[in-house]
């Protein structure tokens, strides 16, 4: 499953981000590595999502979300 297609208030775990280097080291810095937990607090204009990673808050856009598979 894609993050982007998860719904509001769940919990998902990262298996693998398909991203351009600079974007996917990035996220790694912010804590959104493989196999840490995402929950899912808001969903806006088909794939914009505002998630929790690890205590803070994240916009990702639907270009992001749409690369990042999730369980």
């Amino acid at each position: 499953m894609l993050l982007s297609e998860g719904t509001i208030g769940s919990c998902v775990e990262i298996q693998d981000m398909i991203l351009p280097a600079p974007i996917e080291k990035r996220l790694e810095a912010l804590g959104m590595t493989q196999g840490s937990s995402v929950t899912i607090l808001n969903s806006k204009n088909h794939g914009v999502l505002i998630v929790k990673i690890r205590g803070t808050r994240f916009a990702l856009g639907k270009n992001i979300t749409q690369n990042i598979t999730v369980r």
